[in-house]
């Protein structure tokens, strides 16, 4: 799967498929139009339509994460939840931490 983005850090916000790429893989975006990325379909390097999120999707930015997922820079979580939930606590003794630092510093 090729995603082209059109411009990395410019005026525009969206990503381009041609019509048999999006049809190979119209699930991943479809993810990335409902984390709120514009994509572009192209027949023969012309464009011919845009896919945007849905205007009740639309109401919230979205957030880092569906961003990310959209982008493809990490993948969705296979567990719901937070990870963190059962990890235990840590408890330092007060002035650790400055000890800590005098001895790194000589």
């Amino acid at each position: 799967m090729a995603i082209v983005s059109i411009a990395t850090c410019s005026y525009t916000d969206y990503m381009t498929a041609g019509i048999r790429e999006l049809k190979s893989n119209l699930s991943q975006f479809i993810r990335k139009i409902e984390a709120g990325e514009r994509v572009v379909i192209t027949v023969h390097g012309r464009v011919v339509a845009q896919l945007v999120p849905h205007e009740s999707n639309s109401g919230r930015a979205p957030s880092a994460v569906e961003r990310f997922i959209a982008s493809g820079v990490i993948t969705a979580p296979v567990e719901q939840g937070d990870p963190l939930e059962h990890r235990p606590r840590l408890r330092l003794p007060k002035g650790t931490a400055q000890a800590l630092i005098n001895e790194d510093r000589e």
